[in-house]
């Protein structure tokens, strides 16, 4: 009976280094890769006063991005503040006002639009991360090594205690 809790305990405590390897190599770059692990928001993005003539000059206006990422549920809203009127895919933004665009499915897109000097507007809408997401990318890595460290636990020879009445 003492073998088996030996081995019930090798087992246990290869399994959590396993789960806490899992922890480190999946949620750690989820922290560091903020963009997409939030909840879904309005994002503005505002064409600058003068941006139709840096772009008629083949001039990246510094302010705008060239491609953005999202999440699935976020809404893009585009504030014209230029003296022309811009368009981005099907939005079209009169001079000093605004358009909104809802990012209902995650995909690539590259858009149309009159505020970049390539005519193209790049971005990705990505699923966001809940906890199942967070579980999944934890359980993956972590129970695998969890159960390769086990199995080489087993293969080391038990200690024999020294029985201190003999």
């Amino acid at each position: 009976m003492h073998v088996k809790r030996i081995y019930f305990k090798r087992i246990s405590i290869s399994l959590l280094i396993g789960l806490l390897f899992g922890v480190v190599v999946t949620e750690i770059p989820i922290f560091l890769l903020y963009k997409t692990a939030r909840a879904p928001k309005e994002i503005t993005l505002i064409i600058p006063k003068g941006t139709a003539d840096q772009v008629s000059r083949g001039e990246q206006p510094p302010t705008i991005p060239q491609n953005m990422t999202f999440v699935v549920g976020d809404t893009l809203t585009v504030k014209n503040e230029d003296i022309v009127d811009h368009k981005l895919g099907s939005l079209w933004v009169p001079a000093n006002s605004s358009a909104s665009l809802f990012l209902g499915e995650a995909a690539s897109f590259a858009y149309d639009c009159s505020f970049q000097p390539g005519n193209s507007f790049g971005m990705d809408v990505r699923k966001p991360l809940t906890w199942v997401t967070h579980l999944g990318g934890i359980a993956g890595p972590g129970i695998s090594l969890g159960i390769l460290i086990a199995l080489y636990s087993l293969a080391l020879p038990i200690r024999k205690e020294k029985n201190a009445l003999a």
